[in-house]
């Protein structure tokens, strides 16, 4: 049997297609349950967590992106568009995903929730590092012109803005499902609160830090340094997997010696291969930071409260904070 790429599987014709499939393989489908309950597609494990903690029992949440694996990569099969298709409520990040996007625009236009809006995503990879163009000579502004150009999406880093999107979940479930908004209000709270504790931990833990350039692999962290007083030198940009050009290896080489950071952060669901390289030919050491995009059996906690205090016991460590 010759399978279509799943990009192409969309529209009416493509969804009937992946519920049939669905089917024949005899497995459930968000919408088609009976449960009574919410049905979420949720994009990828923030997003996922957010929905679990603010629905509760109410909800029942499908995640497109597995375990393990790299939600920059996402592509849908057949079955995942049925499920974008058929959930009573599609929680994803526009331009964050590109076959989400692809999905949602031709199946839940009226049915999706657009997060990035209520993340506020105001920073590209060009405001933190705009200040080491004149190190990187012209070969690497155009490697990474289209990077500083891109939003970061990567808004759950900074807890506050991810509280700011548990908010947007539980005004969306509680339209969907009015007679139990005042809970989805009321875990959104309490969301919230854990969230301004874990806040506050990290702005306590980072708050006397000798080293301020935080050295990461991909410029997932923008809004994690500018939170808290740090200033994000990334190796590759807003893309995990691209290679840096030799210009751009030179330049954030030069940066790690003239600053002195001792530290350079590798991360999970990645190859270390870069940072590893960065690190042994500026004598730095190496370590993990977590971006929290999924939780697998090598993260450092099972959830997104405990891997991001691993996270600050890190930057503790790397930063050199008192």
């Amino acid at each position: 049997m010759i399978l279509m790429s799943p990009r192409r599987l969309l529209g009416p014709v493509a969804t009937a297609l992946a519920v049939a499939m669905v089917g024949a393989c005899g497995s459930g489908l968000a919408g088609t349950g009976g449960s009574g309950k919410v049905t979420v597609a949720a994009a990828f494990y923030p997003l996922e967590y957010a929905v679990h903690q603010i629905g509760g029992d109410l909800v029942e949440v499908q995640p497109l992106t597995k375990p393990g694996a790299e939600p920059h990569d996402l592509e849908l099969n057949p079955r995942q568009v049925a499920h974008v298709a058929l959930a009573d409520l599609v929680v994803y990040e526009k331009g964050f995903q590109p076959a989400v996007d692809d999905a949602v625009h031709s199946e839940a236009r009226h049915t999706a929730l657009d997060v990035s809006t209520a993340a506020r995503l105001d920073l590209t990879a060009a405001d933190e590092q705009e200040h080491e163009s004149d190190h990187a000579g012209p070969e690497a502004e155009r490697d990474t012109q289209h990077d500083h150009e891109a939003k970061d999406p990567h808004f759950w880093l900074d807890p506050l803005r991810y509280a700011d999107v548990g908010d947007a979940i539980a005004d969306q479930l509680g339209r969907h499902d009015p007679a139990h908004a005042a809970t989805y209000t009321a875990n959104a709270k309490a969301f919230r609160a854990s969230l301004t504790a874990l806040d506050e931990q990290f702005r306590t833990g980072l708050a006397q830090c000798r080293v301020k350039d935080l050295v990461t692999a991909h410029a997932a962290f923008g809004y994690l340094a500018r939170a808290y007083g740090l200033t994000q030198q990334s190796i590759t940009g807003l893309t995990p997997d691209a290679e840096p050009s030799p210009a751009a290896l030179a330049a954030i080489t030069d940066r790690i010696r003239r600053s002195g950071a001792t530290t350079v952060y590798a991360e999970t669901l990645v190859s270390e291969d870069v940072a590893r390289t960065l690190a042994r030919e500026t004598g730095a050491r190496l370590a993990v930071l977590d971006p929290v995009e999924g939780i697998t059996t090598e993260s450092a906690g099972p959830d997104y409260p405990s891997v991001m205090r691993a996270n600050l016991a890190t930057l503790q460590a790397g930063q050199e904070c008192s």
